[in-house]
């Protein structure tokens, strides 16, 4: 019986090995290739999660007419606007970075991104799952996503109550332009005047939790 020299068989087992680990790497990187997305390209953070979030510091701005995904937007103000649409919201992924209009967006404050509306400028948003209504300053471009009509910030998305379901059917109204130094004491002065807000923020300056009860044994009661 005819014995295949050692040299040769330990050529193949290399082939073979090196065959299947090229096979394995090369599928890998296909498959991350057609699995994997491209990250977004975001502007630099300047503040830090957790560090204080200046305002204003930015510049009014209408624009020009642009295109995003094949659709063409045009930036303009219509005193008259009030559509109803689906909102959406952002957070810490786009904290601390720049917004269209050169402000610093902060998850924290009351603000919302349109893809038409002159920045700075003022909005009535009101949530048409509950009847919440709030004033935002929209200081950013977005969302184009999904036909959504408005992406507000995460602390709107938590006084209008649907940060949990991520979006919420809204109308919108275009109220006027906000001041570029990033005042926002209107903004606040319109939530604390709100009912369901009072209502709200009376509950949690007042609620006590339960006292903890004691573990009875019940067997030496009886």
């Amino acid at each position: 019986m005819y014995r295949v020299p050692s040299h040769i068989v330990i050529s193949l087992c290399f082939c073979v090995f090196f065959g299947l680990s090229a096979g394995m790497v090369s599928g890998c990187s296909s498959s991350l290739n057609v699995i994997g997305k491209k990250k977004p390209k975001y502007s630099p953070r300047i503040v830090k999660l957790g560090q204080r979030v200046p305002k204003g510091g930015g510049r009014y701005k209408v624009g020009n007419p642009y295109q995003v995904a094949g659709v063409w937007y045009t930036p303009k103000e219509d005193r008259y606007y009030d559509k109803r649409g689906i909102a959406s919201w952002y957070g810490e992924e786009f904290h601390g970075r720049q917004t269209a209009n050169g402000e610093v967006f902060d998850m924290n404050a009351l603000t919302a991104a349109h893809p038409t509306m002159p920045i700075p400028s003022y909005a009535e948003v009101t949530n048409m799952r509950n009847g919440r209504t709030i004033l935002v300053r929209v200081n950013d471009r977005g969302p184009y996503k999904h036909d959504r009509l408005i992406d507000l910030s995460k602390k709107v998305s938590q006084v209008l109550d649907f940060n949990r379901s991520g979006t919420t059917p809204v109308r919108v109204r275009y109220v006027g332009r906000a001041p570029i130094n990033g005042d926002d004491r209107r903004e606040q002065d319109f939530l604390a005047r709100q009912p369901w807000h009072r209502r709200a923020f009376s509950y949690e300056q007042n609620y006590q939790p339960e006292p903890r009860r004691r573990n009875v044994n019940y067997e030496r009661r009886w």
